[in-house]
């Protein structure tokens, strides 16, 4: 019976075929935009998720500050000066700190290579520093620990500073000037998304020991980390408590430390592209939705076309679920035929476009923080939850329809 049943309804889609496959075409447009927009939520997220990797996600960044805060009998207003023993502090104290540096920085320092001369950003930190930061390396490597034991004079270039000192010679095993002292080369990096006035590419990088001899490091400019696990709010909560402690301001005042807490700021973004996602899905379905009313409408007429077609049925025997059967079986043949060829549209649509300009639009090396359009299956998983659901509830009405029908009025039916 079922076998018989599916054969009509494949029958009647071979009769209509024109009304059928522009059924189909309705279908595919839908279900092709539902897909194209969950990959863009997708690929939106994703860009997101790169341009915050970028910086390191799992980062966190400590300034000193002025507080606005009375806290211990001192007023508000003194400012903080962190120093190097806050570094250990930290360190000892926070138990999920993973790696950290201290960094001082010398702003428009003079760097020299032979007749060329730039006033560059010059920052001293630790070697833990390349992991913390998620810098990689383009050739050579970063300065290690023994060399900031010997307060070795190495520099590590960002990508632009080595293009504009070296050009296309070989720049490893090579010295530079720094406000007059020598510094050898031992690596440079690859470049990173640079946005605006942002001079990341042309920052130079010594171990903190060696920029002593360019500046005073009793104060430093910043302390970096990173940690382990996902608590970044513990990790944020622990510092300051344990700054607050030894710089005497409470905990609570923001202005005494200004803490950059790229996690924070990457879930509060999850929560924003998490919102827009749903939002694309809605508006995918009710696209999709537009498809199905066209489903339903064909449906309805195909039922008052075969009014005397399922009289003679009944009247052979055929049971009401028979008839049900048959007709939301031709509905989700439309449906499934239509819903892969809109995959189809999709993956063609998506490999001609590619990617859509995002955060390259303002910023250099920046073509991960672009929208790709990758369809996922994770897309696909819900594309085809939403198209079932389509499916099912536009076929259902028409079928309950053909159904419920008397056989014998209609075999009466002219």
């Amino acid at each position: 019976m079922v076998h018989d049943l599916l054969g009509q309804a494949y029958s009647s889609l071979q009769y209509n075929r024109r009304r059928s496959m522009l059924t189909m075409l309705g279908m595919a447009w839908g279900i092709a935009t539902v897909v194209l927009l969950l990959s863009y939520g997708a690929g939106f997220q994703l860009a997101i998720e790169n341009i915050f990797s970028n910086f390191g996600a799992k980062l966190i960044g400590i300034f000193p500050g002025r507080t606005s805060m009375q806290a211990g009998g001192s007023k508000a207003g003194v400012q903080v000066r962190l120093k190097l023993e806050d570094v250990e502090r930290i360190s000892t104290a926070v138990p999920l700190v993973k790696h950290i540096s201290p960094m001082v920085w010398l702003n428009d320092a003079n760097v020299q290579k032979d007749v060329r001369n730039f006033k560059w950003e010059v920052d001293g930190v630790y070697p833990a520093f390349q992991s913390i930061r998620n810098f990689d390396i383009d050739r050579g490597r970063f300065f290690n620990q023994e060399e900031f034991i010997a307060r070795s004079r190495v520099a590590v270039l960002g990508s632009e500073a080595k293009t504009k000192l070296f050009s296309g010679q070989f720049a490893i095993g090579d010295s530079i000037r720094i406000n007059g002292l020598s510094f050898e080369v031992i690596g440079y990096l690859r470049p990173k998304m640079q946005e605006g006035n942002d001079n990341v590419n042309t920052v130079i990088f010594i171990p903190f020991s060696a920029i002593g001899d360019l500046k005073n490091t009793e104060y430093i400019d910043a302390i970096w980390l990173d940690y382990e696990g996902m608590e970044y709010e513990k990790v944020e909560n622990e510092t300051k408590k344990v700054l607050g402690t030894a710089h005497n301001f409470d905990p609570k005042d923001k202005r005494a430390v200004y803490v950059a807490n790229l996690m924070k700021d990457l879930t509060q973004f999850h929560i924003i592209t998490g919102a827009l996602r749903v939002l694309l899905a809605f508006i995918g379905t009710l696209t999709l939705g537009i498809g199905g009313v066209g489903l339903m409408n064909i449906m309805l007429v195909s039922v008052t076309q075969r009014t005397r077609e399922i009289g003679v049925e009944k009247a052979l025997g055929a049971r009401k679920r028979d008839i049900l059967f048959q007709f939301l079986a031709e509905a989700l043949a439309i449906t499934f035929v239509g819903g892969l060829l809109g995959i189809v549209i999709a993956y063609t649509v998506a490999l001609s476009v590619g990617s859509l300009t995002l955060y390259s639009a303002i910023a250099q090396n920046a073509e991960a923080g672009d929208v790709h359009l990758s369809i996922d299956l994770g897309t696909l998983a819900v594309a085809t939850i939403i198209l079932a659901l389509v499916g099912i509830v536009s076929g259902m009405l028409p079928a309950i329809r053909a159904s419920r029908l008397d056989p014998i009025e209609a075999l009466r039916y002219e």
